[in-house]
């Protein structure tokens, strides 16, 4: 306390004893892929499908980045970051020639014929090499280093891209930076019977949808096959916005989707679901739905996609809620301050429906007490808290049992 001299009134301000956690943004997107121009390498902020076409085009047969840009923002989605990977080759202009007199009838029944064949688009051959990047130090990241460099990002995904290699870079990417998650695609057409469907490696940190919807393709001006990682990840901002990320991204309307590439039966999904590959299916009178809401992980503790993404929710607010505590005098006085943050934070979370249990104390626990920081803990400069969540898992599966009824039974 200051020692005062002169008499008088002095005002003093004290710090409060609580510091609050807050939760951080989990619906910001980190997309990687090839557009159509715009910045190269690159992590730019993009908020509306509008700004999108006037930083990097709009949709284009050169890769699938605009394609899921488009059902992102349609889906739900508010933020994402564009690392456009690679400058396509420039267009040349073509020669003009004045076109003869009797050859303009001749050449719009060419032109009608070019606009009913179906159009390509597809990823570059080496998009997995782009995918991976480099990194060469401060300002020269390319690839998935270069969103190390943005803390925003909770989803990462790369449109149209299959390739194992890319696929198992960007679940390293996620799992490298704890509070990742990543959604990937299925290839666009099965080679074989669906019960031989590819998947990627095994990850807590990553889920996988199939199969890819029919959109429709403004610049083509006709419906295209085009895969749902896109939509997928705006339908998560859009149930995080309105529900929680202790909600499942499923059981919701996949906008922009008006057709799938394959329509699948309860009989085929029973083949896929137990692998963690999540469904997109048409159910008459109801729409196109994500049916689906697992990882690719085979940890049953982890296989749900709303419980790990929860998670990282709360391992990242509360990694970032508690810096304030290092360097602080690690006496019985800052354990209760750290219990009693920690605490107030879970039962706002607990409130809004995320964690199983009528009462906080079924729901979580909080400890940091003597048995968690013996002298010699304290000595090496440690202080360990310990936390237990009961996480709210999905109804997946809705068993009514019936039964006949006699008269006479009560």
């Amino acid at each position: 306390m200051p020692t005062y001299q002169t008499p008088g009134v002095y005002v003093e301000e004290i710090e409060s004893g609580s510091k609050p956690i807050e939760a951080g943004a989990t619906n910001i997107v980190g997309f990687l892929g090839i557009a159509e121009k715009g910045p190269v390498n690159e992590a730019v902020l993009v908020t509306n499908w509008t700004q999108y076409t006037k930083l990097f085009g709009g949709m284009h047969t050169g890769g699938w980045l605009g394609h899921g840009v488009y059902q992102f923002f349609q889906n739900g989605g508010t933020k994402c970051y564009i690392n456009n990977l690679a400058v396509l080759p420039e267009k040349k202009a073509d020669a003009k020639k004045k076109p003869a007199e009797g050859d303009a009838a001749a050449d719009k029944k060419d032109a009608d014929v070019t606009e009913k064949l179906p159009v390509e688009i597809k990823n570059p051959d080496n998009i997995a090499k782009l995918i991976i990047g480099s990194d060469d130090g401060a300002g020269k990241k390319t690839g998935l280093f270069l969103f190390d460099t943005v803390q925003d990002i909770a989803i990462v995904a790369a449109p149209g891209v299959t390739d194992p290699a890319a696929q198992d870079a960007i679940l390293s990417h996620c799992e490298k930076n704890r509070f990742r998650f990543a959604v990937l695609d299925s290839p666009e057409k099965l080679e074989k019977g669906i019960d031989t469907m590819p998947k990627p490696r095994d990850s807590i940190m990553g889920a996988y949808y199939f199969p890819w919807i029919s959109m429709y393709d403004m610049v083509a001006d006709q419906n295209v096959y085009a895969p749902p990682s896109g939509g997928i990840c705006g339908i998560y901002s859009r149930v995080d916005g309105t529900r929680g990320v202790h909600k499942a991204p499923a059981n919701e309307i996949f906008r922009t989707a008006v057709g799938l590439k394959y329509n699948l039966t309860d009989a085929e999904q029973e083949l896929l679901n137990p692998k963690g590959i999540n469904c997109i299916r048409d159910f008459p009178g109801r729409g196109i739905r994500v049916w689906g809401a697992r990882t690719i992980s085979s940890n049953p503790e982890w296989r749900y996609i709303n419980v790990r993404r929860l998670f990282c929710m709360v391992e990242q607010a509360l990694q970032n809620g508690t810096n304030w505590v290092v360097f602080e005098p690690n006496t019985r006085d800052l354990w209760k301050k750290i219990t009693r943050n920690i605490t107030a934070f879970l039962l706002n979370i607990w409130r809004s429906g995320a964690l199983f249990g009528d009462t906080p104390e079924e729901a979580f626990y909080v400890r940091c007490d003597d048995e968690l920081n013996p002298p010699e803990s304290i000595d090496a400069g440690y202080v360990v808290i310990e936390l237990g969540l009961a996480p709210a898992k999905p109804a997946e599966f809705v068993v009514f049992r019936v039964s006949q009824k006699t008269l006479g039974e009560e």
